[in-house]
């Protein structure tokens, strides 16, 4: 568990070294100053590396979380050292305290010595020591023994006395250490804790967490791609039956039970794809990407988010249930697994739009027609062929990056072709609608609704060319609802269906 230079344990220090830690500096050329040990997980890093490692393993292979429990009974040291064995983090992409590593690097450069202590693997915290080249010495778990909380004190009094060090930390379970340490340094603490800290140790320092607040929830349920879920009132209004009451509350239930669903699909896709998020130039940003928010925030409010989707699913008709979940569990294969195979991906993305209309034809007793059916599916493979085109401009213009999620930068034109003709299909597909005759069946003047068709041929070649020149939102369809040109033709759309009605 130990790494780097020894040391003589110090339980006692002069007056003249306490003014100067008061102060925030050290006496010139002391050699008796108390060490400073920093916790790991929450501390130096606003993460948790077991539950970042977890994710990553099962992406790998989701057989893993069979053999998951069995580690676990074997203990929390025994667990992390066969994750750590199997799994790879890119450190110098993890989001690091800024604040807290600029203060121990001042420290360091008055001779102070630093020691890692985390609760993380050996080879994980090894990993971060040799990017950070600042502790000289590492303590962490060993696959024996998990150094957390009791386990950790008794380690550090072993080596460095009671009293003999200095301890940054954030959690309860350094409440232990602390009482064990001279002075406590808190960092991203709660009020509750800092208290509590204050009773069993001094405080000399505080690093507060510079979080957007409730911003950081609200961006981390993505609300805002709730607007996707106007699908479900598709089938209604196509069917000119949105002044039925009843059926009107089940559209709105069934918007209300998608978007709970789809919120819990983003905290998974997040927590699955850290390390993809964090090298791209936008996606970095996200909480859990940026260590705004706790992972253990995300993995609480999964289920509580399709519990609820589940409770509001059951007020409407059985078979929307079961769309809801065959839509969750393909959410969750293509979270995991099918977002990485070339093409299927963009398949399975247009089959999630359209999934959404069916949802609400189940809410509402409404079925779509093959026509509905044909054209969604084609216009939203378009939009699915956009975001994976958009990812890669922007990826190729601000990184040194070759491919993401196995396409190339050098598919770019072909991905554009093979969209902007998907959406010209879907154009297609409404002019045999209207020329079959069947639109006479809900339009007195169908011949008025041939008007769409240069709307959404317009519509089609104006979202390409904002992807094209790198403009284009992350979800084209968000992108579609938040644009003002977007805006018009779909208040155009709308006119002429009223008029052709």
């Amino acid at each position: 568990m130990i790494s780097g230079h020894g040391s003589n344990p110090t339980s006692v220090t002069p007056p003249q070294e306490i003014k100067a830690h008061e102060q925030g500096r050290l006496p010139e050329g002391s050699v008796k100053a108390l060490p400073l040990v920093v916790d790991l997980d929450g501390t130096l890093v606003k993460t948790d590396l077991l539950i970042e490692s977890l994710f990553v393993l099962i992406k790998q292979n989701s057989l893993y979380l069979f053999l998951l429990p069995f580690w676990f009974i074997k203990g929390r040291a025994y667990l992390k050292r066969q994750v750590s064995r199997r799994v790879t983090l890119d450190v110098s992409l993890l989001p690091y305290n800024c604040e807290l590593v600029e203060y121990l690097r001042d420290q360091r450069s008055q001779g102070r010595r630093l020691i890692l202590a985390a609760g993380a693997d050996e080879r994980i915290a090894h990993q971060v020591a040799d990017h950070l080249q600042l502790f000289d010495m590492v303590l962490a778990s060993d696959g024996t023994v998990n150094l957390s909380g009791k386990q950790k004190r008794n380690r550090l009094v072993e080596e460095f006395g009671e009293k003999g060090f200095d301890y940054a930390g954030d959690a309860g379970r350094d409440l232990p250490v602390w009482s064990s340490a001279r002075r406590t340094i808190l960092v991203n603490a709660t009020e509750s804790l800092s208290r509590r800290a204050a009773r069993v140790a001094e405080i000399e320092r505080v690093f507060k967490h510079q979080g957007k607040g409730a911003r950081s929830y609200i961006q981390a349920l993505r609300l805002h791609h709730w607007l996707k879920n106007v699908l479900v009132f598709v089938p209604l209004t196509l069917a000119y039956r949105l002044t039925e009451l009843d059926l009107l509350a089940n559209a709105c239930l069934a918007f209300l039970a998608f978007g709970l669903c789809a919120s819990s699909v983003y905290l998974i896709n997040d927590l699955a794809d850290l390390p993809a998020d964090r090298r791209h130039p936008r996606k970095r940003e996200r909480p859990f990407a940026a260590g705004e928010l706790s992972l253990f925030w995300g993995l609480g409010s999964i289920p509580l988010l399709l519990g609820l989707s589940l409770l509001v699913s059951l007020q409407l008709p059985l078979p929307f249930t079961g769309m809801l979940v065959i839509y969750f569990l393909l959410n969750l294969g293509y979270s995991f697994t099918l977002k990485r195979i070339v093409l299927l991906d963009v398949i399975v993305l247009a089959g999630l739009y359209t999934m959404r209309i069916m949802a609400g034809s189940a809410a509402v007793s409404i079925w779509p027609s093959s026509w509905l059916l044909a054209f969604s599916t084609f216009l939203f493979l378009s939009l699915a062929l956009v975001k994976r085109y958009a990812e890669l401009v922007i990826m190729g213009s601000e990184t040194e990056v070759s491919q993401v999620r196995g396409y190339r930068i050098v598919d770019k034109e072909l991905l554009a072709s093979m969209g902007s003709g998907s959406g010209y299909v879907a154009v297609l597909v409404l002019a045999m609608y209207i020329s079959s005759g069947t639109a006479e069946i809900h339009y007195t003047r169908q011949h008025l609704i041939w008007l769409l068709c240069p709307l959404l041929l317009y519509w089609i070649s104006y979202v390409w060319l904002h992807a094209h020149r790198g403009e284009m939102h992350d979800d084209p369809l968000v992108f579609t609802l938040r644009d003002r040109v977007s805006s018009v033709v779909m208040c155009l759309a709308a006119v002429v269906l009223a008029l052709a009605r």
